[in-house]
């Protein structure tokens, strides 16, 4: 038994339409034929009638057109007659229009239309108050930056007059100060030169008094014991130039253990060199020594010349 009876199913199926399409083809290709004789048949007819004919001259000559059998002209169709003109139409008269009928007022809109006005009114009102609330806003904070303003301005003034008063105050607190300082350095130049009159002596009635005075005041050689002692620190080259030999007083102020407090110029050489000298040379010495007896007086006055 062969293969394609034992499984149909794997058979392709049978072809239909195959001799309908094939008696289509043949038609369409004897057609086709049918119209191609027939038109080489007619070009053919239509040649057969014509002659043509060549004529040459010697001289050039344009030559006629080739004649043509007159075609009739096709006949014009006469116009049709006009149609009457209808008859005119009477007037109609023309219906008066009906009024609009007035329109039913609408509830709905008209509430609707109202309640949008009410809002657009509160609503503006709601702006208006905000802008007024803003307003004050802005008035309250300039107000109170005015305010902050003045009162610095105030606390400014008063830390200034405060600072005014307390500059005077310690102007004139220095100010006695100093007074009470050249008082006291009044006295102790009153007292020194009366001490040193009493060293110097006194003639006549006055012996005891020198005397006195004599043995309280500083020995005969305290003298030139602070020369010596603040000479090595004065610095003058120009002292062999001098004229003479002329002398500055300053006052000395000292501590108990002999340190000097103060110096004061009290008397001019005539030499701004040489006082300049000896007042740096008094301060460098910082120091002056004791008495033979182990004295220190508060004050003193210091004689210094250039020359020895």
């Amino acid at each position: 038994m062969s293969l394609a009876l034992d499984r149909p199913e794997f058979a392709p199926p049978p072809q239909r339409g195959t001799g309908r399409a094939l008696v289509l083809a043949l038609i369409a290709h004897g057609l086709l034929i049918a119209a191609l004789t027939w038109g080489v048949r007619w070009r053919s007819d239509a040649d057969e009638g014509a002659v043509d004919a060549e004529l040459w001259s010697s001289t050039v000559q344009q030559a006629a057109p080739r004649l043509q059998a007159p075609v009739a002209p096709a006949p014009v169709p006469a116009p049709p007659p006009p149609a009457p003109a209808p008859p005119p139409r009477p007037p109609v008269a023309k219906a008066p229009e009906p009024a609009p009928a007035p329109k039913a007022p609408d509830i709905a809109l008209e509430r609707e239309k109202k309640l949008k006005e009410q809002k657009e009114q509160q609503e503006r009102e709601l702006e208006r108050q905000q802008q007024q609330q803003q307003k004050k806003k802005e008035l309250e904070a300039r107000q109170r930056a005015e305010e902050e303003a003045q009162r610095k301005k105030e606390q400014q003034q008063k830390l200034a007059e405060q600072k005014k008063q307390q500059e005077a105050e310690a102007k004139q607190a220095e100010q006695k100060k100093a007074e009470a300082a050249a008082k006291q350095a009044a006295a102790d130049r009153a007292a020194t030169l009366k001490r040193m009159q009493g060293l110097a002596g006194a003639s006549g009635a006055d012996d005891s008094k020198g005397t006195a005075q004599r043995s309280s005041g500083p020995s005969s050689g305290y003298a030139g014991r602070i020369a010596a002692a603040v000479r090595p620190n004065i610095t003058f080259p120009d002292a062999d130039t001098v004229n003479g030999n002329p002398a500055a007083e300053f006052e000395v102020s000292l501590a108990p253990d002999g340190t000097i407090v103060g110096v004061k110029l009290s008397k001019s050489s005539g030499l701004p060199g040489w006082d300049d000298a000896a007042e740096r040379g008094l301060r460098k010495t910082d120091k002056l020594p004791r008495d033979t007896d182990g004295r220190i007086f508060p004050s003193l006055i210091v004689t210094l010349r250039p020359k020895r």
